[in-house]
């Protein structure tokens, strides 16, 4: 898959919770001349939102639109990821780190970057979804073989 940004391209879903909104009002700010951002909310603070509510939103378009990635925020990301990676073809990876940004895209494929904004600064949320949209899936047919036995896992079957 080809994640240059020739114009625009690429398109990145992003959604926060309360605790991930000043965060990510910035960050769509800090990439919308890079990629094609997409913001699932909430577009205005809400103390007491769910954040499944956006996990689901931004996981479900990653999901419909091939090629496209996903950027989470919350404190923790724990709840984000584990809500995301429920919507079938979806794979939220939580990342605090840019190596681990890399290692998550050029291994799992993942798709969508889950950000505890409460465990880093926002310099480095900015370096971690740029690490992340710029990592290539390596293709490797070790990691290939893998990511079809989680599609198999989420089809309920077994493996062996």
């Amino acid at each position: 898959m080809d994640v240059s940004n020739e114009g625009g391209s690429v398109k990145v879903y992003i959604a926060s919770d309360h605790a991930g909104f000043a965060d990510k009002q910035l960050l769509v700010k800090e990439l919308m001349d890079e990629y094609d951002v997409v913001d699932l909310g909430p577009e205005e603070f809400a103390a007491q939102d769910d954040y499944p509510v956006y996990a689901q939103k931004v996981a479900s378009s990653v999901a419909a639109n091939n090629g496209s990635f996903g950027i989470l925020l919350c404190r923790s990301g724990e709840g984000m990821q584990i809500a995301a990676n429920k919507v079938d073809g979806a794979r939220a990876a939580l990342v605090w780190n840019t190596h681990l940004a890399r290692e998550t895209r050029a291994d799992n494929d993942s798709n969508i970057v889950v950000l505890p904004t409460g465990e880093i600064d926002f310099a480095m949320m900015i370096d971690i979804s740029r690490e992340f949209l710029l990592t290539k899936f390596s293709e490797a047919e070790r990691h290939q073989r893998r990511i079809e036995e989680v599609s198999k896992i989420e089809q309920g079957k077994e493996l062996s």
